[in-house]
């Protein structure tokens, strides 16, 4: 269903008998109103230890302390084991999806990763039903999941080695033009071009329950590439076409969450916070690199992505650039619109760790 349509069945449904604010009362006396239960709140947990970083290299003891505070606070659970029971069965096959084509700097740290893949595989979780993935096998293995993955003996995979699901995919008007590696390339007009991005393999046939674990980066059409935006472009082919318009990303991208292979599995979400590129995207610049030390853990992935767009808000404002726009908001509030999450920050809660 498009934005658009959801909007309309909303409008459709408060039109009908009995949607109102407003409840009768016995013998046809005045209406009075129903209680109304106050707004949900997106709960984020925040932990930090400034050591966690030393000149923007992760500490990886330090990493592994923050990830096991992260796991149980967010849980509510006394040890890592029982906090991994709360999301992830013996029978799920987990996919930890990371962000690799801007390198281990400046995309996900693999410090990070490792720390999370190890404690799983401390509860007792089967190697073999533990995947690290991403769009490029080249990205990966540049880096280093490829090696870390097979030191901890997990696979890492990228969607495009694995293939797309020709029976589920995401239709739009927009066309884009096909490129080799995505499905039906070579096999439409000789314009080469298509209107379906096809879901991977991995998500439909394999994978059920995924971890996003995503930097603070930003991107030049979606305001940061979070974990909707990683999410999104990382799970299916024929997307080029809405990464160039700011409003194709902003609508796209939501739907895309919203299918049953994407959002649906998500047991919660990671923003590796330790070192954060408040401009130049992928671009590893130290001038607009701010290093937080935090990771960030919770479930409502629009509103890890809202706090993290807060981040780059406030480090922009500090070091202003004369005539930068404004970040774009439009992804996450049409994000809201489809019940995936959260993104008014008075409904954002933040918890930070004592420790």
């Amino acid at each position: 269903m498009s934005i658009l349509g959801a909007v309309l069945a909303f409008l459709a449904l408060w039109g009908q008998p009995g949607v109102s604010a407003m409840t009768a009362t016995p013998g046809g006396s005045k209406p009075s109103e129903a209680p109304v239960s106050a707004p949900a709140k997106a709960k984020i947990h925040a932990v930090s230890d400034p050591r966690a970083t030393s000149a923007f290299v992760p500490d990886l003891e330090t990493v592994r302390k923050l990830v096991e505070r992260g796991l149980l606070a967010m849980s509510g659970k006394t040890n890592v084991a029982s906090a991994w029971k709360v999301w992830v069965q013996p029978q799920d096959v987990v996919g930890f999806k990371v962000v690799s084509a801007p390198g281990a700097l400046t995309g996900t740290r693999p410090a990070v990763v490792e720390a999370l893949v190890d404690l799983l595989l401390r509860s007792g979780h089967s190697p073999g039903r533990i995947v690290i993935w991403d769009r490029q096998s080249r990205d990966l293995k540049a880096a280093g999941f490829q090696e870390l993955a097979r030191r901890l003996g997990v696979r890492c995979v990228a969607t495009t080695d694995e293939g797309w699901d020709p029976q589920q995919f995401y239709e739009s008007p927009v066309l884009g033009k096909l490129v080799f590696g995505d499905l039906e390339f070579g096999k439409g007009d000789r314009f080469s071009v298509g209107r379906r991005s096809h879901v991977a393999k991995l998500l439909t046939r394999q994978v059920t329950r995924i971890i996003p674990v995503t930097p603070l980066l930003t991107h030049h059409s979606g305001g940061i590439y979070g974990h909707l935006m990683s999410l999104a472009f990382g799970s299916v082919d024929n997307m080029y076409r809405f990464e160039a318009d700011p409003s194709r990303t902003e609508e796209s991208v939501p739907e895309l969450c919203a299918l049953d292979d994407l959002m649906p599995k998500v047991a919660f979400g990671v923003t590796d916070a330790l070192v954060g590129q408040v401009r130049g995207d992928d671009k590893a610049r130290l001038h607009d690199t701010i290093a937080l030390n935090e990771l960030r853990f919770g479930s409502d992935l629009v509103a890890l992505d809202v706090v993290s767009m807060s981040d780059v808000a406030a480090a922009r404002k500090a070091y202003p650039i004369e005539g930068e726009r404004p970040l774009r908001t439009d992804l996450f509030f049409n994000a809201e619109l489809l019940e995936l999450g959260i993104a008014h920050t008075n409904r954002i809660e933040v918890l930070k760790d004592p420790r």
